[in-house]
């Protein structure tokens, strides 16, 4: 797929710069890849690398300035923007701190204020040591918090950003369909993931960062264990929750199947969750907080005690803000990309999670996903 027009880019930046000036700030410094390739289009797998700092600049007014070492300048000269400052990295003693602070120190008034993420769900992308450094070069200009300007601006999906995450969810739904065909009575856990992993490829995924999932008698005990190598068995309950990427965007959702046959407490523990998704589905309406929908899937599900978080945002990262949790007041807004994940205990150590990604639409939830079927598969 092609990169997004420049007029979308334009836009985000536009919003970025509109959330900065009402928050006071005259520039804003991202150093992750989501957040980069947001403004920019920069993508690449070369972030696995933590040999390297990327740095890119949004200023009150005007165009985002990259600040990145030399090996990625042929690849940033692709996107849209022109200003692309680059350093020879790694650079033991000054690993593109003195370029940065500079381009910041040209951006900024000395009584002006830097912007960086510093909230819940973000990360700094670069050594505390120079980070710090980064601070005395730039002072007496104050660095604050842009969580909220970030996440206000991200969590509303354009429309190609939405296109994109459904192709995602398109490429994940067929890949589910081969399932049965893989997964069988027998047939080692890893080995279902590995195949399950190459069908997400065949099928168009660019790569497949995440893959979790489990199996078990009468279900599993978590969902984020590493697969092992215990042979499927009748009576088994098998879960696979993928997110795959393809252009960039994420899809985060699961489906369940039955090994053999399925007993009753399986199938109940499957049809309360559906019942519960339906619930959330329903309650996903622009104007309902993110408890709201947490509250409508677990007041079906009938389960006190913790439930944890029952979705959550979703994009250029695998989770994004806001979460579904009872404390989480984000309101739900059109274009806001969501996942509802209602869990289930079905027996002490054994769970059933179900998972789908839905847009918010005007007049509510739009699914991204392909439904899970109504009742609880079986193989074989």
């Amino acid at each position: 797929m092609s990169r997004f027009a420049d007029a979308e880019f334009h836009a985000r930046v536009a919003r970025l710069q509109a959330g900065m000036g009402a928050a006071g700030l005259d520039a804003l410094l991202l150093t992750t890849a989501p957040d980069v390739f947001y403004v920019t289009g920069f993508l690449t797998r070369f972030w696995e690398s933590p040999a390297r700092p990327w740095f890119v600049v949004v200023p009150a007014k005007g165009a985002p300035v990259a600040v990145i070492p030399s090996i990625g300048a042929e690849l940033m000269g692709k996107t849209w923007l022109r200003d692309i400052r680059c350093w020879a990295a790694p650079d033991l003693a000054d690993d593109g701190v003195t370029l940065l602070a500079d381009t910041l120190c040209d951006m900024v008034p000395e009584t002006g204020r830097i912007g960086v993420p510093m909230g819940h769900e973000t990360q700094l992308r670069m050594p505390l040591a120079d980070y710090e450094r980064l601070r005395a070069a730039t002072a007496p200009r104050r660095v604050a918090d842009a969580r909220d300007v970030l996440h206000r601006v991200r969590e509303v999906k354009s429309e190609p950003e939405i296109e994109r995450i459904r192709q995602t969810c398109a490429v994940a739904d067929r890949a589910f369909d081969r399932v049965p065909a893989i997964a069988r009575e027998g047939v080692p856990l890893d080995a279902v993931f590995r195949r399950f992993q190459i069908a997400l490829l065949q099928e168009g995924a660019d790569w497949v960062p995440y893959l979790a999932g489990g199996a078990g008698p009468g279900g599993y005990g978590d969902v984020i264990s590493p697969a092992d190598d215990r042979p499927l068995q009748a009576g088994d309950l098998l879960m696979l929750d993928t997110g795959a990427v393809k252009a960039g965007y994420f899809c985060d959702f699961d489906r369940n199947w039955a090994i053999g046959h399925a007993d009753d407490a399986s199938r109940r523990a499957y049809d309360t969750l559906f019942a519960a998704t339906e619930a959330g589905l329903a309650a996903a309406r622009p104007g309902a907080t993110a408890a709201d929908l947490f509250r409508a899937m677990r007041d079906v599900i009938g389960q006190t005690g913790e439930a944890g978080r029952l979705g959550h945002g979703l994009g250029l990262s695998l989770t994004e803000w806001p979460s579904l949790i009872a404390a989480d007041r984000t309101a739900m807004r059109p274009g806001m990309v969501m996942t509802l994940e209602p869990g289930i205990e079905i027996a002490p150590g054994r769970i059933m999670v179900h998972e789908e990604n839905i847009v918010i639409r005007e007049d509510g939830a739009e699914l991204l996903s392909r439904r899970a079927p109504v009742e609880l598969p079986v193989i074989g």
